[in-house]
């Protein structure tokens, strides 16, 4: 999830800083429907690149559906509809597109580009179309469906710790049961939603643009995207820019130990705030407050909490309520009422939390398929698989890391073996040979992808180049800090690349 995406979704759980939405007004009558760029189709695949594409008006933009196989090794069998739109450049004729992702794997990049072009500074968007296209399986996209709301309810009410053999089982086999029901309801596209295909998926809708270049922007996940695209397609690649990067390179347990050090340094950086804060759930001291929320942890897995609606908060829910907030600074006044209402008995609020990152609404839907798509997505990237004796004799690393965080997401590690789906697309080694300059955007306390994995990714990449954000929160662009955003607007207009080892800190 991205920092967007986070603070919508908190704003309406707790009264936070106002944040809205504006609508971009746009001269919308210049643009020019695109002719494709069909010379640039792979063997086999022009049927897809020189498709008619319709383009219609959604609000200030234009959006269209484009068809593209299921699986790329069989052009001629089943195809599938991702949803595209364009957020056109202020006087309609754009020079260049930037194509935007906000992660996950699961989030809407049409969504994020409603937002986002209205963050890009005035000679971006003169000079830019912004275009959201939902990956494969995803969202507005032909999506990816597994468990009904009822049942994802049960799945995310999972014990993400089991600490006796019928928990580890209902864990196991809960993963089991939410891959069987992708692939019951989704037939092949369960096995094809990996994200070898999504970037393939990206460079057929860049040719139906006609543009001979892929300008990207990703976010959490969308780096690890752009990163794929840029990898299959070096010669394609324009300006990049890979904001909170994931390091693809990393297996199983090396990605969840990475996850677990970013959360837990985001914890520590809360609590030595929270302290000095009134009415501070965590008392005066910032270790001991840490080891009040561990044990918050430890009596929810012993018995859950009662919270609303007849729904009680388990241990799994309270995880990703303390999780959620860490995403950005600005919502840490939601974690500190969370922990006060849960100190007092009471867990409603960190339940709203949790709902709200799973997207979860009042009424009991899923305001989206997010929470389940990145699950099969993530192990049709990963071909590595843990046994449980294994998983096991990692748990006290991964303890001894976040005495919050560490179990639940040491357990995690393990998902991927119980996922029934054949992996056929994994991730390639990231190298992007030939591409020009790759601007990595890493911030020092990002608790979802941690600084390490920018720093990573950034020397994995033959042209990578890192830019640090000292500060708080997940990535760096939205961030407000000016320095940042000065780098990646100058740019995407000028194509300056960033000075090697340019650090900007919050102000």
């Amino acid at each position: 999830m991205t920092r967007s995406r986070i603070l919508i979704a908190i704003a309406v759980v707790v009264v936070l800083a106002g944040i809205g939405l504006v609508a971009i007004a746009l001269n919308r009558d210049n643009w020019e429907e695109p002719k494709p760029d069909s010379a640039s189709a792979p063997s086999g695949l022009a049927q897809f690149y020189d498709q008619k594409v319709s383009w219609s008006s959604c609000d200030s933009a234009r959006c269209a559906w484009i068809k593209v196989p299921v699986d790329y090794t069989k052009p001629d069998g089943a195809t599938t509809r991702l949803r595209a739109v364009v957020h056109p450049a202020e006087g309609g004729k754009a020079k260049r597109s930037i194509f935007v992702n906000p992660g996950g794997p699961g989030g809407s990049a049409v969504d994020f580009a409603s937002f986002i072009a209205d963050e890009f500074g005035d000679d971006v968007r003169e000079m830019y179309d912004i275009v959201g296209v939902d990956p494969r399986g995803v969202a507005e996209s032909t999506p990816l469906t597994c468990l009904s709301d009822k049942k994802f309810d049960a799945f995310t009410a999972t014990d993400p710790d089991p600490d006796e053999p019928s928990e580890i089982t209902a864990l196991r086999q809960s993963v089991t049961d939410l891959g069987e029901a992708c692939e019951q309801n989704s037939g092949e596209l369960a096995a094809h939603v990996s994200t070898v295909e999504a970037a393939k998926d990206m460079d057929v809708v860049r040719a139906l643009l006609g543009r001979s270049k892929m300008d990207w922007f990703g976010a959490s996940y969308g780096t690890q995207l752009g990163a794929v695209y840029a990898e299959l397609f070096p010669e394609k690649v324009g300006r990049m820019v890979l904001d909170g990067a994931v390091d693809p390179s990393l297996d199983a347990v090396g990605s969840s130990l990475a996850q677990t050090t970013g959360f837990q340094r985001a914890l520590e950086a809360y609590a030595k705030d929270c302290v000095n804060q009134s009415r501070c759930p965590l008392g005066n001291d910032a270790e001991a407050g840490l080891a009040k929320i561990a044990d918050l942890m430890d009596r929810l897995d012993a018995e859950p909490m009662r919270a609303q609606a007849g729904r009680p908060l388990t241990e799994g829910q309270a995880f990703y309520g303390v999780a959620v907030t860490l995403y950005d600074k600005s919502t840490w006044p939601a974690l500190t009422q969370g922990l006060n209402a849960a100190f007092q008995g009471d867990g409603s609020v960190l339940l709203r939390l949790s709902d709200a990152y799973f997207d979860r609404k009042q009424d009991g839907s899923y305001g989206g398929n997010t929470g389940q798509v990145i699950y099969a997505v993530n192990c049709l990237d990963a071909p590595d698989r843990l046994t449980l004796e294994e998983t096991e004799a990692i748990l006290p690393r991964f303890q001894k890391v976040s005495p919050v965080f560490g179990r639940a997401l040491g357990w995690g590690a393990l998902g991927c073996a119980d996922w029934p789906v054949e992996v056929t697309n994994p991730l390639p080694k990231i190298e992007a040979k030939g591409a020009p300059p790759i601007v990595v955007l890493g911030t020092t306390r990002d608790p979802a992808t941690p600084y390490e994995s920018a720093q990573a990714l950034a020397s994995q990449l033959e042209s990578g180049v890192l830019v640090t954000r000292e500060g708080d929160g997940h990535t760096a662009y939205t961030s407000g800090n000016q320095c940042i955003t000065e780098a990646v607007d100058a740019f995407f207009t000028k194509g300056t690349v960033p000075e090697k080892g340019l650090t900007c800190e919050d102000e």
